[in-house]
């Protein structure tokens, strides 16, 4: 499908769906394919993120994926209060470089258009940039911090496994490029690539656990990670805010995405992904099917056992690790910073 196809399905969604809602206050582009072409090709493992600005407190809670006239769309809910102040949108690392396109769908108040503008004109500042790059760095060490030991295993390899995936963020952000969250190694690859710091990405990758991973494991574990995928997608009743990445309409992406990436040769940077949809299907069995979950549950140990962990103590290890790392993170960040020739002063 043409981006531009998607995008316009999208519209119509936000025309049928989100525009009569009570708070509803626009709705905004997101993701990786802003700025892409309307000509170009959306991958079948990709999709179209979408914020619907809401006033409603709390929001409700966000469609995730579905499809819509043969687009898969990513439907998310943003709170009206987090759009009040242009500085802390550009002080949000998340936040900032999607509204900084100004890919908006609809705007009936006008603010975000006006956002936009302001967003737009000190976007690329040093001194804002460097204030994203904290933001991220801040989330890594919060969110390491607040592992609960007491949780299930497969709930606290997720508390430890996106903070520490958060790394790569921090050198995206000081390059100006999208935090993407699924191809996040491969975009940090790209970055240090090209600011001349490749030498550091066996570092983020031995942080992951997966520097020395063979790509037959890594097949391995995306067979395995397949079956557990579709048995949860058969059983699944329990409303996470992670549930739309576990369904059938996501399986392009949590399935095939991460086949795509083994088959060109970036195996080491589909683990991620791999790990981060394992450890949810089991979220799920465990509240849903328990017996599935015991049955399956070797299958997600081994794949992160091939990591290097095992246990509670392994995780509280690596999450040192990672703590230990962010010094060095941080002047490679600093060195990005002062290389960029985007960055304004």
């Amino acid at each position: 499908m043409k981006l531009g196809s998607a995008r316009s399905a999208a519209v119509q969604w936000v025309g049928e769906y989100a525009e009569s809602d009570a708070g509803y206050r626009g709705a905004y582009f997101s993701g990786s394919t802003v700025g892409l072409p309307d000509d170009a090709e959306l991958p079948s493992s990709s999709d179209v993120d979408i914020f619907i600005v809401t006033d409603q407190d709390p929001p409700r809670a966000k469609p995730g994926k579905l499809r819509h006239q043969g687009a898969l769309l990513e439907v998310s809910y943003l709170p009206w209060a987090e759009l009040v102040s242009a500085d802390d949108v550009l002080t949000s690392y998340h936040l900032a470089a999607s509204l900084r396109a100004g890919a908006i769908i609809d705007d009936p108040t006008g603010r975000l258009r006006e956002l936009h503008q302001d967003i737009s004109n000190r976007f690329a500042a040093r001194p804002w940039v460097r204030r994203r790059c904290r933001d991220a760095r801040r989330r890594i060490e919060t969110r390491l911090a607040a592992i609960d030991t007491s949780a299930p295993f497969h709930e606290q390899v997720t508390a430890w496994l996106f903070p520490t995936g958060v790394t790569c963020h921090v050198l995206l952000v000081a390059a100006l490029r999208n935090p993407t969250v699924r191809l996040r190694y491969l975009a940090a690859r790209e970055v240090l690539t090209d600011y001349g710091h490749l030498g550091l990405y066996p570092e983020l990758l031995g942080l992951l656990g997966c520097s020395n991973l063979p790509a037959r494991r890594v097949q391995r574990h995306l067979h395995e990670l397949a079956a557990t995928f579709d048995a949860s997608v058969e059983v699944a009743k329990t409303p996470f805010f992670f549930s739309s990445d576990i369904s059938a309409a996501a399986r392009p992406i949590a399935i095939d995405g991460s086949q795509a990436l083994i088959d060109s040769g970036n195996h080491h940077e589909a683990v991620f992904w791999i790990i981060a949809t394992f450890a949810r299907c089991h979220t799920i069995l465990a509240t849903d099917a328990p017996e599935l979950h015991e049955a399956l549950a070797p299958a997600f140990r081994a794949a992160v056992a091939d990591l290097g962990i095992s246990s509670t103590q392994d995780l509280l290890h690596r999450a040192g690790e990672v703590n230990r790392f962010l010094p060095r993170l941080w002047q490679t960040t600093e060195d990005i910073l002062a290389g960029n020739p985007d960055i304004t002063e």
